[in-house]
């Protein structure tokens, strides 16, 4: 591989992170001081069985290892395109497990999620009402700030972390308007601050808050109110081509377009997740080939038919016709009856 190349594909953990050249100038950052990477056990959503299972059996093409070391190298987000099941979120997983990066961070967009969600989360009902409680008992001081923060998935990938977070934004394209342009200069500057702990860090000494970072309750320290990542995280943006992006948000993104797999792939998707396919496998496959060109369907209801069909002890007419009632098409509107 070209010796800029990082991510094999290949689905081996390694260190070749380590290894990553250095930034562009205008992508360098020094944040600090310096985070030991977590590890996958420090956060339980981690180590679910479908996580694991995503990471360690994602097929990549040889576009996606490209572009992905492209993003790395450039310290770049991203966009990754494609219809619904082609793996778009796997391949944050399937990086991250490559290249020992961590527990993935996710941010799973809504139309009403704001830029805040993303970086940070804080409660100031709560921390009243424990003022209240509190009042003139001993130990801390009553309410702390940080007591009632924790860090969202955005705002713990820009914490100066030794290696890059890998952080997954999910579905942006579900997204209100104005997100994707609030997140350009959070993205580009990689940085943020906390406005409640810039104005608790005046009453302070040392203006260092202990919070909580997502996906764990192990505290980090924020010190000032002030957060600057020290190594770019790897981020992944998904989108299933609903909406356009701003140009200016384009024009920060390495974007990467998936497509359906064909036969070849297909049958290497299939063989990942169930070992090696037999006769019925190879006949399915034609058939969900046949069928996509009359209408979308997903990957992973091919492989859903497969494994039923191959569990349920059927004789041969009766898998075909269950495998075909498991793979509708996702758009009711495609053959009439949506079947």
């Amino acid at each position: 591989m070209p010796h800029w190349s990082v991510y094999t594909g290949e689905n081996e953990p390694h260190d070749g992170i380590d290894h990553l050249p250095a930034p562009p100038p205008w992508r360098a950052f020094d944040g600090g001081p310096a985070l030991p990477p977590p590890l996958d056990s420090d956060d339980a959503t981690a180590v679910s069985p479908d996580r694991v299972h995503r990471a360690k059996s994602y097929v990549a093409t040889p576009e996606s290892v490209r572009l992905v070391n492209a993003a790395l190298c450039l310290r770049r987000p991203l966009l990754v395109t494609g219809p619904p099941g082609t793996g778009k979120s796997s391949l944050a997983y399937a990086v991250a497990r490559e290249l020992r990066l961590g527990p993935v961070l996710r941010w799973n967009i809504t139309s009403r999620s704001t830029l805040a969600d993303g970086l940070y989360q804080y409660d100031p009902l709560s921390r009243l009402y424990a003022a209240r409680e509190r009042q003139g008992g001993p130990g801390r001081a009553a309410g702390d700030v940080e007591d009632h923060l924790r860090l969202g998935p955005l705002g713990t990938a820009l914490l100066p972390y030794d290696r890059p977070r890998a952080l997954l934004v999910d579905e942006i394209d579900k997204s209100d308007l104005d997100l994707p342009n609030d997140l350009l200069n959070v993205l580009e500057e990689g940085q943020y601050e906390i406005p409640e702990l810039v104005r608790a860090a005046r009453h302070s000494g040392d203006g260092a808050a202990e919070v909580l970072a997502d996906g764990t309750d192990t505290p980090v320290t924020v010190h000032r109110g002030r957060v600057r990542c020290r190594a770019f995280p790897f981020v992944v943006l998904t989108s299933n081509g609903e909406r356009e992006f701003p140009p200016a948000f384009l024009r920060r993104c390495v974007r990467l377009k998936l497509r359906r797999p064909d036969r070849d792939q297909l049958t290497d998707i299939v063989r990942a997740h169930l070992d090696t396919p037999d006769g019925h496998a190879d006949r399915l496959i034609t058939r969900f080939l046949e069928r996509a060109g009359g209408g979308e369907l997903a990957t992973d209801q091919l492989l859903n038919a497969l494994y039923l069909t191959g569990v349920a002890g059927l004789d041969a007419e009766s898998r075909d016709d269950l495998a075909e009632q498991l793979m509708p098409y996702l758009s009711a509107t495609a053959d009439g009856d949506g079947l």
